[in-house]
């Protein structure tokens, strides 16, 4: 073992410093590359974490009775944090009682039935014993679900020329019906079967091209890109009315973006990242926009003139957004913050458990006034008077940690998420009609998560003008993009 103080004697003897000085030095060294090797092996359980580690945000960690320094013992299990825009799923602890099968569910009565009767031969319709013939005495019906596959069919428009037998003049003829395309060939029934298979049920397109092949129809995918590209054409005008009609005149809008790869050949590499953003009304209205740049530009453009309240998770790129616009309102995320304390569990347990007990307390309260279908201002009454004590209790607790936090740690940026953003998070208890979390606007962007994970890119003829995504009654993202 190295004798530390005669090191540091050499040292000192060599430098002409005094011992306690090159002591203090390497003291101070050494706490400060403890601390950075604290911080990495915090980093590298976060990213363990994600990489392996449960994802579900329902829950929260199960702790020891009495470890919250504002709860008795005897306070009972914490109930499970649910988010406020999905409903809330029974969980009981243990194993679930076995419940009886409860059958088949019957078939769609409004779907076309095909009544098929099967008779037994004609040998077998008279009595063995006395050759009487027999009656039917009742039947029995056995129902079975079968599926005719698409098929492909070609609209003729056939338009006589009319003229006069005599003179030959003043020749007629009746003009062609209104169609999606000019001059193209896809009908209204194709179009949406198209967009519908892309947005909705996440099929590529190059997978609709094998499968039109099947069917002995070559339709090239820089085609069907081509028809998906005119069918936002179609559908933006609907777009800016939603925008402008349902959207803008909602007293609260949450807004939340995700990136998107896309190819442009016109660049190289031909990879783009872009954002697609999403504005979620009161009533559920939502609209899609996109941008190449994550700043103020987008949302600026989408909300002006805009005044109400604005749910976002607090990224860079809003704050010009309110500070150019006194009249927009920032309203929290609590899934966000609670998210940051889900990943600093690993590193830090008894603090972040402590916290999400709490948070999940704030959820329990949003749950039961669901669940007690209270209106906008008994909601915000409630809040009044039992959320804002758990918040006060909270803005302490996480102060107090702070301060006894490294910097550097998940935990910290856990706290500094949550305290600098504290204004913004508890906002949502001054109205009873704001949520407590942006989970929404998240979920209107999930079906286009998913189809990102199924194509990997999407390729597109991008023009100047930003493509435009809309969710109208199918529910069918459409956008100026195409793979």
């Amino acid at each position: 073992m190295v004798d530390l103080r005669r090191v540091v004697e050499e040292v000192a003897a060599g430098s002409g410093a005094k011992p306690q000085a090159v002591l203090d030095e390497l003291s101070h060294e050494i706490a400060r590359l403890n601390q950075e090797n604290a911080a990495l092996r915090q980093r590298v359980q976060l990213l363990t974490q994600r990489l392996f580690g449960r994802r579900s945000e329902k829950g929260v960690a199960v702790i020891e009775q009495g470890v919250l320094p504002f709860e008795p013992a005897a306070a009972g299990p914490v109930q499970p944090a649910t988010t406020d825009e999905s409903p809330q799923d029974a969980t009981v602890e243990g194993v679930p009682p076995r419940r009886r099968h409860p059958g088949r569910r019957p078939l769609p009565a409004e779907l076309p039935r095909e009544r098929i009767e099967v008779v037994p031969p004609a040998s077998a319709l008279h009595c063995t014993t006395c050759a009487t013939v027999k009656v039917r005495i009742g039947a029995d019906t056995t129902e079975e679900l079968d599926y005719v596959p698409a098929s492909f069919v070609i609209r003729e428009y056939v338009r006589p020329k009319y003229a006069c037998a005599r003179c030959q003049q003043g020749v007629v003829q009746a003009a062609l019906p209104a169609r999606p395309i000019e001059k193209g060939r896809p009908g209204p029934g194709l179009l949406a079967h198209v967009v519908t298979a892309k947005y909705a049920d996440h099929m590529p397109l190059y997978r609709q091209e094998q499968i039109f092949a099947r069917h002995g129809v070559q339709v090239t995918r820089r085609t069907l890109a081509e028809w998906n590209g005119a069918v936002a054409d179609l559908l933006e005008p609907i777009v800016r009315a939603m925008h402008r009609a349902q959207v803008c005149p909602s007293p609260w809008i949450q807004c939340d973006d995700t990136t998107l790869d896309v190819q442009d050949p016109t660049r190289t590499p031909e990879i783009r990242t872009g954002h697609l953003w999403v504005y979620r009304g009161e009533r559920g209205e939502v609209v899609y926009d996109f941008t190449w740049l994550r700043n103020r530009d987008g949302t600026g453009r989408m909300l002006a003139n805009y005044r109400g309240y604005l749910q976002v998770d607090a990224a860079p790129a809003y704050d010009d957004v309110f500070a150019q616009a006194p009249a927009i309102i920032e309203v929290g995320c609590w899934a966000h913050a609670r998210r940051y304390f889900k990943e600093a569990m690993p590193t830090a347990a008894v603090p972040c458990a402590q916290v999400l007990a709490l948070i999940g307390q704030l959820y329990g309260l949003e749950r039961a006034a669901r669940d007690r279908q209270l209106d906008a201002p008994a909601r915000q009454r409630l809040r009044q008077t039992q959320a804002r004590p758990l918040l006060a209790q909270l803005h302490t607790y996480l102060q107090a940690q702070q301060a006894a936090t490294l910097p550097k740690s998940p935990l910290a940026a856990a706290l500094g998420y949550a305290l600098r953003n504290w204004v913004a998070l508890t906002r949502y208890i001054e109205d009873g009609r704001l949520k407590i979390d942006n989970n929404g606007a998240e979920q209107a962007l999930r079906p286009i998560v998913s189809l990102v994970s199924l194509c990997s890119t999407f390729s597109s003829t991008w023009n100047s003008e930003s493509p435009i995504i809309t969710r109208i009654s199918t529910r069918t993202a459409l956008a100026r993009a195409a793979a």
